[in-house]
């Protein structure tokens, strides 16, 4: 599973399941995701990568904000 750089995924597993995040970094392991709410772009979770469930969506992290992102992300929680 190859993932990317603002791939909009689902966590799966964890205090943070069933919510929608962005990644801000990644590599074989483990990746950093960011909802703009409980974690921020400047500080975002360490998640293995067993625990998430990738989207088919692309959200365009560079010059974002926080609050830019909240917004992003709460349609796919309404799309539930």
């Amino acid at each position: 599973m190859k993932l990317l750089k603002g791939s909009v995924v689902r966590a799966e597993a964890g205090r943070d399941g069933g919510g929608y995040f962005v990644i801000v970094e990644a590599d074989e392991k483990y990746c950093l995701i960011a909802d703009g709410k409980t974690r921020k772009l400047a500080s975002p979770k360490r998640k293995n990568i067993k625990h998430i469930r990738v989207t088919n969506s692309m959200i365009d992290v560079n010059d974002i904000t926080d609050k830019k992102l909240r917004n992003m992300l709460k349609q796919f929680s309404e799309a539930e």
